[in-house]
């Protein structure tokens, strides 16, 4: 049974940082590509990044520069660490395994329960 776990979400004042964290269960982690999505209120869910087996990375155009995602196959786990925060990044964040191929993220239909971050202005 695959499980996500999301943590580190939070409240922070513009142009604060937070690094969100998933751990993974059930799945061969190292042989997984990961992805961290988010969702705003009468929004569509939408990839922030994704991860490969081997470290490359692909982000949204609204956080590249900003937002950082990491993966310690050890502990089975991907962080996201974000940076500069605006109050467009305020969403629910979720964890997800999926694929990988020519560059970009594919995802499966596991998810985590999510982590709310909200950035005050």
């Amino acid at each position: 049974q695959v499980q996500l776990m999301e943590s580190g979400g939070g409240l922070v004042q513009a142009g604060g940082s937070l690094r969100l964290s998933c751990a993974a269960s059930g799945i061969v982690f190292s042989a997984k590509a990961m992805g961290w999505y988010r969702q705003a209120p009468g929004k569509h869910r939408e990839l922030v990044a994704g991860i490969s087996t081997g470290g490359s990375s692909v982000y949204a155009d609204s956080v590249k520069g900003r937002f950082s995602v990491s993966r310690d196959n050890a502990k089975n786990t991907v962080y996201l660490e974000m940076n500069s925060l605006e109050p467009e990044d305020k969403a629910v964040y979720y964890c997800n395994t999926g694929a990988w191929a020519s560059g970009r993220y594919f995802p499966n239909p596991y998810w985590g329960q999510g982590t709310q971050v909200t950035v005050s202005s």
